[in-house]
């Protein structure tokens, strides 16, 4: 019976492919065949006898490894005697040399680097979707807001072109750290390759050649975690970006300011009790799980302070940090694509919300055109006056503005002053830009 959520409710089919137990152990079996290869190669091994080894790992099964494992209590080691009853004599050579982290640890490689190009497209499809909001409201303007409070007018483009460069950084954030996180270890017990001779560099070397991967340069008995930390902290980042979206769009998607609104099903249920409600579930939910993730963090750095050459008290917190956290960041990115790509916008109510305050919010292009004539520390002081006797007597600011003999300006001067489709400044050309650049980018990743 399934329990966790994960198990059938969070997550795509694909990245818990990566991480399921058959997964897992075709892994394993892949870096005992490369080891087994590699040592041939340097005549640790007999070339005939690797063969046999790499031929018959596709004979093992996972109810086997099991089955030995609930035997001795000790998982590498049950890998290693279902793989020597396939092989007949050449069993003798399965892990020569080797210590349980050179397989373990290399195997988790060949899984973050699965697990990372599927992050790594997810990204670029939710930077797609970012773009053409962008470009398509670059020209869309409404309340611009600071400390919850309505200011001068912004554009819906602009907010998401700012969206769309955070996830670019958190690509290009991948990209670098990737080589870091995407490397294997052949160093037998505590690192020292002694088990192997003179030949251990050669068959480390060689090992990960066989399986596309770079070498430590160094390592104790395992890889050192600051690296899993590094993986672990991006991907807390990455998911706070996807949440600071969704908070964003949960407060624009308020009964009081109502601009967009997540899709909404034709036969979707908003409340049980409560048939009129349209709740931003989805947007919920990424907000939610975000905390999860970033949860894991103290964890995979603590992973890092093991005792000497190594203990064990990384190994059961990354059976469960390594699968989660990739998982929900993989979950979380589907769903803010999925929200982004069915945004639905109110244009009467983007409106609404921009004269709310009857042209209060615009007071900032007054007093700028009055400070061009009087200087600027007297026309705010002027215009502050004139914005507090506003909202005190519930006016429209042009109205004050009129009746002020210090308000140097005419009426038309402040009309255009007050228009807040006039005073967007360079949104539309930094929009553009950022388009223009990201683009080429998505579709190099395409092609």
């Amino acid at each position: 019976m399934a329990i966790h959520p994960i198990e059938y409710r969070y997550g795509s089919s694909e990245m818990k492919q990566v991480w399921n137990e058959e997964t897992r152990l075709r892994k394993l079996l892949q870096v005992e065949s490369a080891l087994a290869r590699a040592e041939s190669d340097v005549g640790l091994i007999p070339a005939e006898d690797a063969g046999v080894i790499a031929e018959s790992i596709g004979q093992v099964s996972l109810s086997r490894v099991k089955e030995i494992e609930d035997e001795i209590h000790h998982d590498v080691m049950a890998l290693v005697l279902a793989i020597s009853e396939q092989c007949g004599d050449a069993g003798k050579w399965v892990h020569f040399g080797a210590t349980s982290s050179d397989i373990l640890d290399t195997a988790t490689a060949l899984q973050m680097r699965d697990a990372i190009r599927i992050i790594r497209e997810k990204l670029y499809r939710l930077l797609d979707v970012l773009l053409k909001q962008s470009d398509a409201h670059k020209q869309t303007v409404c309340a611009g807001r600071t400390h919850g409070q309505i200011g001068v007018p912004t554009t819906y483009g602009m907010r998401f072109a700012i969206w769309a460069c955070e996830i670019d950084r958190h690509i290009e954030r991948l990209d670098q750290l990737s080589p870091r996180i995407v490397v294997g270890k052949i160093g037998g017990a505590v690192g020292t390759q002694a088990s192997f001779g003179e030949n251990g560099i050669a068959v480390q070397k060689k090992t990960m050649e066989y399986l596309n991967l770079e070498p430590v340069d160094v390592a104790n008995q395992i890889i050192q975690r600051d690296r899993h930390a590094e993986l672990v902290l991006w991907m807390a980042n990455t998911v706070t970006t996807l949440d600071k979206i969704c908070t964003t769009i949960r407060n624009l998607q308020r009964s009081e300011i109502a601009e967009v609104e997540e899709g909404f099903g034709e036969r979707q249920v908003g409340s049980s009790t409560m048939p009129h409600k349209r709740n931003p579930i989805k947007s919920e939910q990424v907000c939610g799980l975000a905390r999860i993730v970033r949860a894991m963090v103290e964890p995979e750095l603590l992973n890092n302070t093991l005792w000497d050459e190594r203990d064990l008290t990384n190994s059961s917190c990354e059976r469960i940090v390594f699968p989660e956290a990739c998982i929900l960041t993989d979950h979380l990115i589907n769903l803010t694509t999925k929200i982004i790509t069915n945004l639905k916008f109110y244009p009467e109510n983007i409106q609404r919300n921009l004269d709310l305050l009857n042209g209060l919010n615009m007071a900032e292009p007054v007093m700028i055109a009055l400070a061009k004539r009087i200087g600027r520390q007297e026309a705010h002081r002027i215009i502050r006056d004139c914005s507090m006797e506003a909202r005190e007597s519930r006016k429209n600011l042009r109205d004050v503005l009129l009746e002020r003999d210090d308000v140097t300006l005419d009426a038309d001067e402040i009309e255009a002053a007050m228009d807040p489709y006039g005073y967007t400044g360079t949104a539309v050309e930094q929009v553009d830009r950022v388009v223009a650049r990201l683009q080429k980018r998505v579709q190099a990743y395409k092609i």
